[in-house]
């Protein structure tokens, strides 16, 4: 076993998270940061890779955003009109609502106060390029595009430019990156703080020193036995949206030394996703599985009902719950089903996979792998008796209050009928994306302790956070967390405020 001392600060990780938090130690006075990376370079920044890049922040004029899309005004016509204000309290407010009121008091504060600064940050100090996120988060409503609330920039070329931009970011620095380097014990000195990482690599087990430690490894999603403990037996047949080294790796070190574990342990982000992909969604096509247009849709289980109101919400604001959903149904797959009325309103992502089509719902359903093909004519009868027919009221850029009158399940919003041919299909599971249950953390990103006071020299950022979403998640939310709360960490770990 070789020995390497005096880094000032460790990060164990790669992903959006992690790779903040290193910038962020380096900018504040720490010399010899090392990123600890378990996968191999061709497999490197966690989850990051897999995501849509799009980032939530506060602001309470439409005009802030030119702060960090200053040409949006001039690739989109009359660009500030389809934006809303965002301020803290619809921020925190949609956090509250999502959460059932149960996310984190301070830890929620401290996301939604720092989001627009974090955005900013991420693009001047990390030199990440920002986009407007028209693919994801817009719909032309006559010359106007309209925004979801708070949901108006991403990072340029999503998660990978993303990624790439923060190693770029990161080898401009002189941070050292370590790939292939499992973290596997905490170290710690006679008075309990942790001063370094036990490894292993190739070469067999490492131990490194340094004056502080962050922990930015991501959650337990790819690990089948934590999947299983936490979350139950439905969600251990999940696919896996993201990388297959979230093993849990992070949070079992830090519960070994008296972590506190906090927040929703049996919650998880898990996003509808088309049902024809593998255990893992490929690397090549990134987010490319998701299938989050069913707020349009009737989405039918194998035994032909429906389970959830597809129009309860913006989809923004309920896909993290109903991927779970579509997990906890027969066979865990779901049809979604569209007419010529609204298929043009798919998101592009659709187009990765072929729909199945028919001229009647008839021929439609007799091509699907329905249980009972009879109910699920008979489900799709009934909806449509319902709903409405689509008129002027009917409204994509937002819940449009157009409900079916009269079922057991409404669809509350976008309610209208599923009439006009030909009809389309789409298959959609529930592919896991990252978990809930985290640590606990104060202010200063530092990992509290069972007894309920700080561990010297331990921080934490990124998904391993526990407290802030339970059973749903604002989309957005994740990567600017992450960016805050490693900025936070890698900051005070810099500057050992223990």
């Amino acid at each position: 076993m070789t020995q390497v001392q005096n880094y000032d600060v460790i990060v164990v990780g790669a992903g959006n998270a992690a790779l903040a938090a290193a910038v962020s130690a380096h900018e504040n006075g720490a010399e010899r940061v090392l990123v600890l990376e378990k996968a191999p370079r061709e497999m490197r920044g966690g989850n990051t890779h897999w995501s849509g890049g799009v980032l939530r922040f506060a602001f309470d004029d439409p005009e802030e955003v030119g702060e960090i899309l200053p040409d949006a005004h001039k690739q989109f016509e009359n660009f500030y009109a389809g934006i809303q204000p965002y301020g803290f309290n619809e921020y925190h407010g949609d956090l509250m609502r999502v959460s059932n009121g149960r996310t984190d008091p301070e830890l929620s504060r401290i996301l939604v106060q720092n989001s627009k600064e974090t955005v900013k940050w991420m693009q001047s100090v990390g030199k990440i390029e920002m986009e407007p996120a028209v693919t994801l988060s817009a719909v032309r409503k006559g010359n106007v595009m309209i925004w979801a609330r708070g949901l108006i920039v991403r990072a340029a070329h999503e998660g990978v430019g993303l990624s790439r931009s923060w190693f770029s970011t990161a080898g401009e620095r002189g941070i050292e990156i370590r790939y292939g380097a499992a973290a596997v014990e905490l170290l710690q000195n006679a008075d309990g703080g942790v001063q370094g990482v036990k490894i292993r690599s190739d070469e067999g087990y490492e131990e490194i020193e340094a004056d502080a430690v962050v922990l930015g490894a991501g959650g337990f999603e790819a690990n089948v036995q934590m999947r299983t403990q936490h979350l139950g037996p439905l969600i251990a047949a999940a696919k896996v949206r993201g990388t297959p080294h979230n093993q849990g790796d992070g949070l079992r070190m830090a519960i070994a030394i008296g972590a506190m574990p906090w927040g929703q342990w049996s919650g998880c982000h898990a996003t509808p996703i088309s049902a024809d992909w593998g255990d893992f969604a490929p690397r090549e096509m990134t987010d490319r599985s998701n299938r989050l247009s069913y707020v349009y849709s009737v989405m039918l289980n194998r035994k032909g009902k429906r389970f959830v109101d597809e129009g309860e919400d913006a989809a923004l604001f309920t896909y993290a719950k109903f991927g779970r959903s579509v997990l906890a149904e027969p066979g865990a797959k779901a049809w979604q089903i569209f007419d010529s009325q609204t298929v043009h309103l798919l998101e592009p992502r659709y187009q990765t996979s072929e729909p199945i089509k028919a001229d009647t719902l008839e021929a439609l359903i007799a091509q699907l792998d329905f249980e009972d093909k009879a109910q699920a004519l008979r489900t799709l009868e009934e909806y449509n008796a319902a709903a409405r027919s689509r008129d002027e009221s009917f409204d994509p850029t937002k819940p449009d209050g157009v409900s079916t009158k009269g079922l057991a399940l409404e669809k509350t919003n976008w309610g209208i009928k599923i009439d006009q041919p030909p009809f389309y299909a789409y298959s959609a599971t529930g592919g896991i994306t990252f978990t809930f249950g985290g640590l606990r953390i104060d202010a200063n990103a530092q990992v509290i302790g069972t007894d309920w006071r700080p561990i010297p020299g331990l921080y934490c950022c990124g998904e391993m956070v526990g407290g802030l979403f339970y059973d749903n998640y604002p989309a957005g939310t994740g990567l600017v967390s992450g960016a805050t709360f490693g900025r936070i960490a890698g900051r005070n770990a810099a500057t050992k405020k223990r």
